[in-house]
C-alpha cells in the first residue's frame, strides 16, 4: 500500500506543484489504484510515474472546484487509447453533479469510452462501499461547496497457522492444517479432538488511510481521521492565518497538526499548498506543524509514501 501524490499545489497550478491528485496504489493487495481528486494535467503528472491508467478503477471526488476535477475528462479519454475495452469498468465516486461534469465533457467534445463508466454521487455519510479487502467511509466537510472526506480501512489479515505449536502437540501434517487453518474442530485418528481457532496467531491489523479535501475544521474530521495511519489534511495557510484559513473555508498547517495529535493520527502528510509558500516558506509550514505533531511532512509532487502495517504492542505468542 503506496500513496503517491501527482498534484499538491492549491487553485492553479505552479511551475513547481500540480493541482491536486493522488494515488493510493493497492497493488500487492487487489493489483489496483484508486484516484483521489482529478486536477487539471493529472494524466501529464502520470506518465511520469509507473502509475498504469488501466489499474485505476475507481476515482474518489472530493468537490467541485475545477483545480480538483478539470482533469477527468482528458484522463478519462486517454484511458480508452491504452486498452480501455480489457480493463472492465471504472467508478467515479463524488458528490452531486460529477456525473454532468463527466457526460457533458464527454458529449460536447464527442468522446465515446471504450470501457463502462459508472457514477456513485454522494448523498448519505458513512460506509460507502466494500469489498473483501477495504471498506471505504465517506463524510461531508466545511467548504464552500459541497465537499467530502474519505477514510479506506483496510480488514485485518488472518492469523497464521501456528505449525510448531501443531508439531509439538504431535498433530501429523496433511490436509488436516487447512481445516485446522479455517478454524474448524477435527478429530484426529488417536481420538483427540483439536480445535483449530487454538493453533491460529492473532491477526495482522488492517491499515487506516484518511484522505481529506480541502475544509475549515468541523467534527466530521474526528470521525474520518482517527487513528489513521496516514492522514493527507489540506495545509493552505500558515500557523498566523487562522482568520483567512476560516473565511476561506480552509486549514492552517497548525489546525491539521492539531487534529493529528488528539486522534491519535500516525503519519500527517500535508498537501494542497498555495503557491504563496515556495522555497523555505514551506519549510516554515512543516516545522510550525512539527511542533505540534512530529510525524509531519510537507509533501511536493511525486513524493511516495510506503504505509506500513501498525506495529504490534501486544506478544504474538
Amino acid at each position: 500500500m503506496e500513496l503517491e501524490f501527482l498534484g499538491t499545489g492549491a487553485g492553479s497550478p505552479s511551475k513547481s506543484r500540480n493541482v491536486s491528485a493522488v494515488a493510493l496504489k493497492l497493488l500487492d493487495e487487489i493489483k489496483k489504484i484508486w484516484l483521489f481528486d482529478v486536477g487539471e494535467g493529472t494524466q501529464h503528472q502520470i506518465l511520469n510515474t509507473t502509475i498504469r491508467p488501466r489499474k485505476i478503477d475507481k476515482i474518489f471526488i472530493t468537490h467541485m472546484h475545477g483545480d480538483h476535477i478539470f482533469g477527468l475528462p482528458g484522463f478519462l479519454s486517454s484511458r480508452s487509447f491504452q486498452g480501455g475495452e480489457k480493463m472492465g469498468p471504472l467508478t467515479i465516486y463524488g458528490p452531486k453533479g460529477i456525473s454532468d461534469f463527466v457526460n457533458i465533457s464527454l458529449k460536447v467534445s464527442q468522446t465515446k469510452l471504450s470501457y463502462e463508466l459508472n457514477f456513485v454521487e454522494l448523498e448519505e455519510e458513512g460506509l460507502l462501499l466494500e469489498n473483501d479487502r477495504f471498506k471505504v467511509y465517506a463524510y461531508k466537510l466545511d467548504h464552500r461547496i459541497e465537499c467530502w472526506g474519505y477514510r479506506i480501512e483496510e480488514k485485518d489479515y488472518p492469523g497464521e497457522l501456528q505449525v510448531e505449536k501443531l508439531r509439538e502437540a504431535r498433530v501429523p501434517s496433511g490436509p488436516i492444517y487447512g481445516r485446522l487453518k479455517a478454524g474448524e474442530v477435527v478429530t484426529l485418528e488417536d481420538g483427540r479432538t483439536i480445535d483449530g481457532k487454538d493453533f491460529i496467531g492473532k491477526a495482522k491489523k488492517g491499515r487506516i488511510v484518511t484522505v481529506l479535501g480541502d475544509t475549515r475544521q468541523t467534527p466530521n474530521l474526528k470521525l474520518l481521521a482517527k487513528d489513521a495511519d496516514v492522514l493527507v489534511h489540506e495545509s493552505t495557510f500558515g500557523k498566523g492565518e487562522g482568520k483567512l484559513a476560516c473565511n476561506y473555508h480552509h486549514s492552517t498547517c497548525v489546525q491539521a497538526a492539531t487534529l493529528a495529535k488528539e486522534v491519535g493520527v500516525k503519519q500527517l502528510l500535508l498537501t494542497h499548498i498555495s503557491a504563496r509558500y515556495v522555497g523555505k516558506m514551506v519549510k516554515v509550514l512543516e516545522k510550525e506543524a512539527k511542533k505540534v505533531f512530529p510525524n509531519t511532512k510537507v509533501v511536493k509532487d511525486f513524493d511516495t509514501f510506503n504505509i506500513p502495517f501498525p506495529e504490534r504492542k501486544d506478544d504474538e505468542q
